[in-house]
């Protein structure tokens, strides 16, 4: 499994909330949540998103944005400025937020939503996702605190369809949108760290350069091996000195640091989400014996995988 699989797998959208909102402009949409991971597609329409530090980012059809902040973020109409809204044109406020309450994604008093309707209406997606494991954590830490991409018309108008699809449909239809905003979560990703270029994650960037790739995709898919640097150069099919050195460079690293780092990763998840005892982590992890791997996992977290563990719980 390659890192951003590895990264994406499990996490998933709960209680996710569909707006097609009709909506007279001025109208504003609070975000109050402070979720780990809040995504927002323009379908139709758009607006203005406005995050907390001031910062404004126009939004329209085929965007979509990730947006990784915890405090207060508002989504308001593009014709709508606060210095010009007089006494009578008030905007409406309307408010999302997923873990609140009972934790059911809600749209609060959005009585208007509905598919179909005026042809300039605002159709949205959004849904929120929440940060369930240290992989996730590692997922989040990779991107910016707000990302943007822009799809095409034809992905946009199927995505519509399908989404309207699992709204007239009573059963099962949540679970259907919640896995309509996981499919849309992994296929933004992708595309910004395709994008992203020098701003991607190096073991992102890692994956595209022909002598790395296959060094790290040894490494994620066969972590427990007695991996060393010229085990890990006949993988690359290239000098071990040539190795080494285009390694260092892509990845800031040397080959056995981000190996161990891989391993210190792993180790990390499967003590908090897992029961397996030390000994098995660190077989699974690489290591010959639990007093090796506890002396390399105190190291490098300044903890005992038993105190790691305890504090975790």
């Amino acid at each position: 499994m390659d890192p951003l699989s590895k990264l994406l797998s499990g996490i998933r959208a709960e209680g996710s909330v569909l707006t097609h909102a009709v909506m007279p402009a001025p109208w504003t949409i609070r975000f109050p949540d402070r979720a780990p991971l809040t995504m927002i597609t323009v379908m139709r329409g758009g607006g203005i998103l406005r995050l907390p530090d001031g910062e404004e980012r126009t939004l329209g059809v085929g965007d979509t944005a990730l947006i990784r902040i915890t405090d207060e973020f508002r989504l308001i109409s593009g014709d709508f400025n606060d210095a010009h809204a007089g006494p009578n044109s008030p905007a409406t406020e309307y408010e999302i937020a997923c873990f609140t309450g009972d934790s059911e994604c809600e749209g609060e008093e959005l009585t208007g939503i509905r598919w179909g309707g005026e042809a300039d209406a605002t159709a949205l997606l959004v849904g929120a996702y929440r940060a369930s494991s240290r992989r996730h954590d590692r997922l989040l830490r990779a991107l910016p605190p707000v990302l943007t991409i822009h799809e095409n018309m034809d992905t946009c108008a199927w995505f519509e369809q399908a989404a309207a699809s699992a709204v007239d449909q009573s059963a099962g239809s949540q679970a259907m949108m919640d896995r309509l905003l996981d499919w849309s979560l992994v296929c933004t990703l992708r595309t910004w760290f395709e994008q992203a270029g020098p701003d991607a994650p190096t073991w992102f960037r890692g994956l595209s350069d022909p002598i790395v790739a296959p060094a790290l995709h040894a490494i994620n898919t066969t972590l427990s091996a007695p991996w060393s640097v010229a085990s890990l150069a006949a993988e690359s099919r290239v000098s071990r000195a040539l190795f080494a050195k285009r390694f260092a460079a892509v990845m800031g690293q040397p080959p056995l640091a981000y190996l161990t780092a891989a391993r210190m990763d792993e180790a990390e998840e499967l003590l908090t989400d897992t029961d397996l005892t030390i000994a098995q982590i660190a077989k699974s992890v690489g290591y010959a014996d639990p007093f090796g791997f506890s002396a390399a996992f105190k190291r490098h977290r300044g903890l005992s995988p038993t105190a790691f563990r305890t504090a975790a719980a």
